[in-house]
């Protein structure tokens, strides 16, 4: 198998399941949508609040209130009550979500010192 590249899937079903994955419209953000929208409140959807600096993406942003809130998937963001690391691949699993943590905790900053309120929430 030479010049091929491992893959961070273990096999090709396990591949299939997480490319299924959402990015958005996931279940919890519906439903955290449904309620703020029954409530009379208008936001934007999968927006990048500060386009000038980050190129991350809110999963529900009031623009005008400076308001962006992450709803954050136990698995993918390491919820200390729900995050169980994989057996295959560990090394890769472990270091993609301490990335998305280390990247959270930068994208918090950088949005607060630009005059935003961060709201994060887990998805349970």
């Amino acid at each position: 198998m030479t010049g091929e590249i491992e893959s961070w899937a273990s096999t090709p079903a396990i591949r299939k399941s997480m490319r299924s994955n959402r990015r958005r419209d996931t279940a919890p953000e519906t439903a955290v949508r449904k309620l703020l929208h029954a409530r009379g409140l208008r936001y934007r959807v999968d927006y990048a609040p500060d386009r000038s600096h980050l190129r991350n993406r809110a999963d529900i942003v009031f623009t005008r209130a400076k308001v962006a809130v992450f709803i954050d998937g136990c698995y993918w963001h390491g919820c200390a009550a729900h995050h169980r690391a994989p057996v295959a691949n560990s090394n890769y699993w472990s270091s993609k979500v301490n990335g998305n943590r280390e990247r959270d905790l930068r994208v918090n900053r950088m949005l607060r010192e630009g005059g935003w309120t961060v709201l994060r929430f887990w998805e349970h």
